[in-house]
């Protein structure tokens, strides 16, 4: 029985340019997950301060 040949995977080393593009592509999506949630968080307040303004809502505890 000859030696019987089995192709296995050659291990490298990492490629750079697949690197890259991972870590810009997570970069970008965490990035544009906190600019929403940091969105989201201003919209929160700009209507706080509107309703503030119209009187529709008050901060001083109301005494009864």
């Amino acid at each position: 029985m000859a030696g019987s040949r089995v192709a296995h995977a050659t291990l490298k080393g990492p490629s750079v340019v697949k690197e890259l593009c991972i870590g810009l592509a997570l970069g970008l999506a965490a990035g544009g997950l906190w600019k929403m949630y940091h969105w989201n968080e201003q919209r929160k307040v700009r209507q706080f301060y509107d309703l503030l303004e119209k009187g529709e809502i008050s901060v001083v505890a109301s005494e009864e």
